[in-house]
């Protein structure tokens, strides 16, 4: 086991990161966490492996921390260019989804609707081996990404 691991941020690429920021700001509460960030060059091409990259973006402060936790972060970049990726999809193998704890699904799912984003299935409710009940969706943000709304 690596001593003191400890969770930082996820990435999250987007075509319009800015666009991205005010979404998850207004819909969920991120708070951003200084200084953007703006890099190019060799360091940056060989660490990502992308010959020519160049990357802007800022990192995000997850809601539901006190402030003197260290929130993770997510962290949202706009590349130069970009790959061809296909749609985001619940059984895709690799990362697909962030959830979010919500006091109301359908409320923070109507909020998510409202500013952009869109659905991928009903609101449903789960109930686990212990008895609990789960009530989620998924939904997407404005650029497609996966977002679990649970409560």
């Amino acid at each position: 086991m690596i001593q003191n691991a400890r969770y930082l941020h996820t990435n999250l690429i987007a075509r319009d990161w800015r666009a991205l920021v005010s979404f998850y700001e207004s819909v969920f509460g991120c708070i951003r966490v200084p200084p953007e960030r703006d890099f190019s060059g060799p360091a940056l091409e060989s660490g990502t492996a992308v010959p020519g990259a160049a990357l802007r973006g800022v990192h995000l402060r997850m809601p539901g921390f006190p402030e003197s936790h260290p929130a993770p972060t997510l962290e949202l970049f706009s590349y130069s260019r970009y790959e061809d990726s296909s749609p985001a999809a619940a059984n895709r193998r690799g990362f697909t989804h962030i959830a979010f704890a919500v006091n109301s699904v359908a409320d923070a799912r109507a909020q998510v609707l409202a500013s952009g984003g869109s659905v991928v299935g009903d609101i449903v409710t789960l109930t686990t081996a212990t008895g609990t009940q789960i009530t989620w969706c998924y939904v997407r943000d404005p650029e497609g990404n996966i977002i679990e709304l649970q409560s």
